[in-house]
């Protein structure tokens, strides 16, 4: 499997607080992302919708309903950090919810509109919070301790990681 099918926007790379001004920008994306992605996702036709960006990958469709329910937990995760001390998260089962029977049949509508809500509610909230905030954490039950700006890198990568998924099945990237 081609490790630019599967990472079009390279892996995750995190090397410890890169401060505010890198903070700024990766909430941005995250402010961003909702229309950018949508604009991707609305561009498919019903087959593409049914594609897979990769052998052994998951259909656009499937990608668009992935996204939404990862930054839905992604903010929930956001809350529990900021509100409970060093809390661990419960980890889910991606792939299993990407192979529920709504992730491939419900309309991408729905998961747009939810991660469209979600962001606004999530970068609210992130551009409200002090400096020190970021460096508070949670435990992941797998990857271990992160702290908010990892989790804010994390997901401004997460998006642009998943928006080259749909770019490959568009055509817009080789």
């Amino acid at each position: 499997m081609s490790e630019a099918l599967r990472y079009p926007v390279g892996r995750f790379q995190y090397e410890g607080d890169m401060g505010a001004d890198a903070r700024r920008g990766a909430i941005s994306t995250i402010v961003e992302f909702p229309q950018v992605f949508r604009a991707v996702a609305t561009s498919l036709s019903e087959a593409q919708l049914g594609t897979r960006y990769r052998d052994g990958g998951w259909a656009a469709r499937q990608v668009i309903h992935h996204v939404s329910d990862s930054h839905i937990n992604a903010y929930v995760r956001t809350r529990w950090l900021l509100t409970e001390d060093r809390p661990t998260i419960k980890a889910y089962d991606e792939k299993g919810w990407a192979e529920l029977p709504d992730a491939s049949s419900a309309p991408i509508e729905l998961s747009l509109a939810l991660l469209a809500a979600t962001h606004q509610r999530w970068t609210l909230l992130l551009e409200s919070l002090p400096d020190e905030a970021f460096g508070r954490e949670l435990v992941h039950p797998v990857n271990g301790p992160m702290t908010l700006d990892k989790l804010v890198h994390m997901y401004a990568w997460h998006g642009r990681h998943h928006m080259g998924h749909l770019q490959i099945v568009s055509g817009l990237r080789a």
